[in-house]
């Protein structure tokens, strides 16, 4: 695993390597990935990877509480548990190819999405993570990860050069075990099992937002 600092002058290199030679279709697209009609496997056809974005100065750190990040944000010290235990979340959902880079993380808490007075979920922990790889350029992305007392799972995931929380930059996935295969996404890393939905908005059968009012701010100037 590295860090932003340690890796610029590589990516700058890889910058002046690597082509970009398509565009990126809808976030959602109306119709769902048609399986391959060969039995050969085949490689979904994808643009050449950008190399990502990097922030001309290192993000700040902490953020102070409010009432739309009730209480603050902070950036977990580099080598701390807090900080990989996002990254192992991360890891168990999704493959990622290599070491990642991390460009921004943010751990906060707050209440559950809606706020509950069950006192198993009446405080969630939650990371955004902000990261790249350099063995595969095509992983790029932002990511919620929460954890709760029953178990931790990645919530949201949207592509790497989206700001904030918006709709529908950031996508949720409903398990669906009449089709658990997974697919990739159009500006999403990796692949991803479930129903897609808007997780700003909630959908999927799920008619509540993915964040409660209480923590939005703390993704403000991601």
């Amino acid at each position: 695993m590295g860090h932003l600092t340690e890796k610029r002058m590589i990516v700058v290199g890889l910058l002046l390597l690597t082509a970009c030679d398509g565009g990126q279709d809808d976030i959602f697209p109306t119709d769902p990935p048609s399986p391959p009609s060969s039995p050969l496997p085949s490689t979904p056809a994808l643009a050449s990877p950008t190399p990502p974005a990097l922030p001309e100065r290192p993000p700040p750190t902490s953020g102070d509480p409010s009432t739309s990040c009730v209480d603050g944000w902070r950036t977990p010290p580099e080598g701390s548990r807090l900080e990989a235990r996002p990254l192992r979340v991360l890891g168990r959902t999704v493959r990622i190819p290599g070491d990642p880079v991390i460009v921004e993380m943010r751990y906060f808490t707050g209440p559950e999405s809606p706020p509950s007075e069950k006192g198993y979920i009446r405080t969630i922990e939650r990371w955004y993570v902000k990261l790249f790889t350099e063995a595969d350029l095509r992983f790029q992305g932002r990511f919620l990860v929460e954890s709760r007392e029953f178990g931790d799972g990645v919530a949201a995931v949207a592509p790497y050069d989206t700001e904030g929380y918006r709709s529908p930059d950031w996508s949720g996935f409903q398990w669906n075990e009449a089709d658990p295969a997974p697919r990739t996404y159009a500006g999403l890393p990796g692949e991803w099992s479930g129903i897609r939905y808007d997780f700003v908005r909630g959908g999927a059968g799920l008619d509540i937002p993915g964040l409660p009012a209480e923590v939005t701010g703390c993704l403000a100037r991601t």
